[in-house]
Parts: C-alpha cells; structure tokens; sequence
C-alpha cells in the first residue's frame, strides 16, 4: 500500500512539474513580456510597408508596429523588422521567424486556421486603380470584365474579383504590389484591385512621375487588417489588442492615418475597429 502510495505522490509530482513546465514555456514564447521583438512587414508596398535603399523600412504598418511594440513594453532599438510577403506570412510566424506580422494582412477564416490575429488596427475596403486615361470607361469593378487585372501570388485580391464576384478579368501576374503598379503605368495592364490604403499609396508613388493613376472609389469588400500573431499566444494578442485601443484613444492611430494617406484625399476611418477576439 505505502508503495503505491509512493508512486502515486511521485506521479503526481511529475505532472505538476511538466504542467509548470509547459506554462513556462508558453509565457516565454508569448510577444508579452519580451524585451525585443521581430515584426513582418512587406517591403513593396508604398505607404504601408516599404524597403528604402538604406535597408529601413518605411509606411503606416511599419509605424503602427513601432507603436505597438512600445506599448507592449520594448524598446526602439530591440525591435527589429523583417520582410515578409502574401505568400510567406503564415509560414514565417508558424516557424517563429517573425513574432508579429503587421503587413496589410486581412483576417480570412483560411488564415486563422494557420495563425492567430490581433486586432483589427484598421478596416480597409477594396477598390480599383486605373490610369486616369481609363476611369470614364472602369467605374467600378464589374467593368473590369475582359480588362488585365493584376494578380498577387498569396494574396486574395484577385480572387475575390475572379472568384468570389464572377468577373472574368484577365490576370497579369507580379511578385508585388510595386510590381502591379509598374504594369499599370506601362500599359501592360489595365487595373489593380486591392486594398485602399495600399491603392492610396500606389497612386501617392505614381503622382510624382509619369501617367497619374485614379481610385475609382467604389469599394466593394471589408478588409479588417489583423496583426498575425502564432496560435495560442492569448496572453501576446489581448496585450497587442490593448495596446491597439491606446492608439486609437490618445489620437496616435488618427495622425498616423493622416500622415500617410491624407496627401491623395483618400477618407479613412479614424475609431477604433472592432476586435476579433483572442481564441
């Protein structure tokens, strides 16, 4: 009987060790509580996220990144960014190469299979560019039957126009979004369908040289931008997600909105976006 007894004690030791264990290992890896961080973001997209020729990076995600990363206790200079692209996110969090993506990354159910979300720090709505030449003719997206559409590997703009809505637009692929606009403007295609802060960057970036791109300005989807972030990091998300409503409260997201898509007229939503929830 003592024997057993003895085993028993010692089994249930054992446990209490691994369980003290395992929520020590969980704490080490949540995004709360670290001293630096890995934050991706893309590297071709103007006005988001974007790679300048000193190797820093620049744009409304990169900003809103720092701001989190502030807010969730690290400094500055421990927090390093690192680029990531539509076809890569999910991969690059699920391997721990990155510890959050803030990279225009709209919240899909496919995604939140593979990755957890914070957020959403903004609510974008997909729209159409055109050359300037063109915006009599494409007014909306069912006009871009027949018409060569840009097509982003990992990204689901296109999709949703050829997939989801049934217009059968013709693709014209390219690894970015910079890439897409440089089609555009050469003529080799005739329009790009994504996200309206990206758009607003893209024509901020073409104003300066060469044919001036137009929003059509009729947005036909919801794109909650998320804050990729590994599966089970509770603790991580509900500390980004506070993090997220002092932006908005203290007017830091308002003046960063304004800071980079206020110049191309582009009218953005300045309250705090309703959260997806940490599960």
């Amino acid at each position: 009987m003592r024997r057993r007894l003895t085993a028993s004690v010692l089994a249930a030791a054992l446990l209490a060790a691994a369980a003290a264990c395992g929520i020590a290992d969980a704490d080490e890896n949540s995004v709360r509580g670290r001293d630096r961080l890995v934050i991706g973001v893309n590297a071709d997209q103007p006005g988001l996220g974007e790679r300048a020729a000193d190797g820093s990076y620049r744009g409304f995600d990169v900003d809103v990144g720092k701001d989190i990363a502030r807010r969730l206790g690290v400094p500055g200079g421990n927090v390093a960014f690192k680029r990531v692209t539509s076809a890569t996110r999910e991969t690059m969090i699920q391997n721990g190469d990155v510890d959050l993506v803030v990279a225009s990354y709209s919240v899909t159910p496919e995604r939140k299979v593979k990755v957890a979300f914070a957020g959403p720090y903004y609510v974008a709505h997909q729209d159409v560019l055109v050359r300037d030449s063109d915006a009599r003719t494409i007014r909306d997206v069912h006009d871009l039957r027949g018409r060569r559409l840009c097509r982003v590997p990992g990204s689901v703009s296109f999709p949703r126009v050829h997939d989801e809505l049934g217009v059968a637009a013709l693709p014209v692929e390219a690894d970015g979004y910079s890439g897409c606009l440089d089609a555009l403007t050469s003529g080799r295609l005739d329009a790009v369908s994504t996200d309206d802060l990206i758009l607003a960057g893209l024509a901020a970036k073409a104003s300066g040289s060469g044919p001036k791109p137009r929003i059509v300005n009729a947005p036909f989807t919801d794109e909650p931008y998320g804050v990729g972030i590994r599966h089970g990091d509770v603790d991580g998300c509900e500390a980004v997600n506070k993090a997220i409503t002092e932006m908005y409260q203290d007017g830091t997201a308002q003046r960063l909105l304004r800071k980079w898509f206020a110049p191309v007229g582009l009218a953005f939503t300045t309250t705090v976006p309703q959260f997806e929830g940490c599960v």
